[in-house]
């Protein structure tokens, strides 16, 4: 079996192509672009990276959530409404917010369902006060 050496076509062919500097320079940046690209997806996935998008529904969500609980301690009947809401199992706590409908705001038919089950923890704090 004959040893391939520097010189046999099989063995230039697999031989990167340039100077080593050219070549050291081409792992570096290909090494930088897929570190960059793990970099990005561990930070996104558990690192807690979050995108401009998400951190402006969080804002609205806890805006409209901080509403729903000026609404309801505005409400004429919120004695009431405190009592029947501590007479209430947790989990339904939401669903008692929309049925009083403080955690719509002016104008909208349809809320979201995250306002409401906010609203209902912030409500309920506040009673544990």
């Amino acid at each position: 079996m004959k040893a391939l050496s520097q010189e046999t076509p099989e063995v230039r062919r697999h031989q990167p192509k340039g100077t080593e500097a050219e070549v050291t320079v081409m792992y570096g940046v290909w090494g930088l672009i897929l570190g960059a690209v793990v970099a990005i997806i561990v930070g996104f996935n558990w690192g807690g990276w979050t995108t401009s998008q998400e951190k402006t529904e969080a804002a609205v969500l806890t805006a409209r959530a901080a509403i729903c609980v000026a609404q309801f301690t505005k409400d004429p009947s919120r004695h009431q409404g405190l009592k029947e809401l501590k007479a209430v199992s947790i989990w339904e706590r939401a669903a008692f917010i929309e049925r009083g409908g403080w955690h719509r705001m002016r104008g909208e038919e349809k809320a979201s369902d995250s306002v409401a089950r906010i609203c209902a923890e912030r409500v309920d704090a506040l009673t544990q006060k």
